[in-house]
C-alpha cells in the first residue's frame, strides 16, 4: 500500500521534472556556449523578487497576479541584461552576478518583516516539487510546449533579446515549481555532461544525454527523497552532480 502511495505522490512530481528537463537542457546548452552560465541564477532570483513582491502586496503566490509580477520582473531583467551586453560585453558575467545579488538582497529586506519570510526563501530556494499535483501541471505543460516549439522553429533566429526573453518566461515559470536550486543543476549539468560526448559524434547524441540525465537524475532523486524522507529539490540537485561526475569519469578514462 505505501509502495502505491509513494507512486501516486511522485508522479506528478516526476513528470514536472521531465517538463522542466525538456525546455532546460537544449537552453543550457545554449548558455553554455554563449559563456553567461549564471544568466540563470540571476533571472531566476529576479523571477522569485517578482513572485515575493507580489505577495508583499497582498496578492496570493500562486495566482496570475504573482505570476504576471514574476514575469514582468524577468522580461524586465532581460532587456536590462540584453543592453548591458551591449554597452560592457567584457563585463557582462559580472553585471549578472550584480544582478543576482541585488534581487537576493532586495527579496531579503521585502521579507523582514514577515513572519513567513523564512519559509518564502526556502520555497523558492529549493522548491516544493513533490508537492506538484496533476491540475497544477497544466500551466507549466501549456509553457513548456509553448517555448519548446518557439525553440525548435526559431533558435537561430530569435536574436538577443529573443533569447533572453524566451529565456526569462522558460525560468519564471520552473522556478515557482522546482526552485532555483533545480533550474540552475538541471541547465548547466545536462549541458557540461553533453560536452563529455565524443566529438565526432552529432548535436543530436549531445541533447538526448542531457535529456537522458535529466530523467534519470530527476527520478532517482524524487525516490531517494521519498525513501529517505529527505528534501526533493536538493536531492535531485545531488544525484545530478552525481550522473555528471560519472560521466567526466568514464568520458576521461574511456
Amino acid at each position: 500500500m505505501s509502495v502505491n502511495l509513494d507512486i501516486v505522490l511522485l508522479a506528478p512530481a516526476f513528470v514536472a521534472g521531465l517538463l522542466v528537463v525538456a525546455t532546460h537542457v537544449p537552453l543550457g546548452q545554449r548558455v553554455l556556449a554563449r559563456g553567461v552560465v549564471f544568466l540563470d541564477l540571476a533571472v531566476a532570483q529576479v523571477a522569485s523578487f517578482g513572485v515575493i513582491g507580489a505577495d508583499a502586496l497582498g496578492w496570493e503566490i500562486g495566482d496570475w497576479h504573482a505570476q504576471f509580477a514574476a514575469i514582468v520582473a524577468a522580461l524586465l531583467a532581460a532587456a536590462l541584461l540584453v543592453w548591458a551586453d551591449r554597452r560592457w560585453p567584457e563585463v557582462q558575467e559580472a553585471l549578472i552576478g550584480v544582478l543576482f545579488v541585488t534581487a537576493a538582497s532586495a527579496e531579503f529586506l521585502v521579507l523582514a518583516n514577515n513572519p513567513h519570510g523564512g519559509e518564502h526563501v526556502k520555497d523558492m530556494l529549493a522548491g516544493q516539487i513533490l508537492w506538484v499535483t496533476w491540475d497544477g501541471l497544466l500551466p507549466l505543460a501549456v509553457v513548456s510546449a509553448a517555448i519548446l516549439s518557439i525553440w525548435i522553429c526559431l533558435r537561430d533566429r530569435l536574436g538577443n533579446f529573443g533569447f533572453y526573453a524566451l529565456f526569462a518566461l522558460c525560468v519564471t515559470q520552473s522556478v515557482q515549481f522546482v526552485g532555483i536550486y533545480l533550474v540552475f543543476a538541471t541547465l548547466i549539468l545536462p549541458a557540461l555532461a553533453a560536452l563529455c560526448v565524443p566529438s565526432h559524434w552529432s548535436s543530436r547524441w549531445a541533447l538526448a544525454v542531457g535529456y537522458g540525465m535529466g530523467a534519470v537524475g530527476y527520478g532517482a532523486g524524487l525516490a531517494i527523497s521519498a525513501l529517505r524522507d529527505l528534501p526533493s529539490g536538493p536531492s535531485v540537485v545531488c544525484v545530478l552532480v552525481l550522473i555528471f561526475l560519472a560521466t567526466a569519469l568514464v568520458r576521461r578514462f574511456a
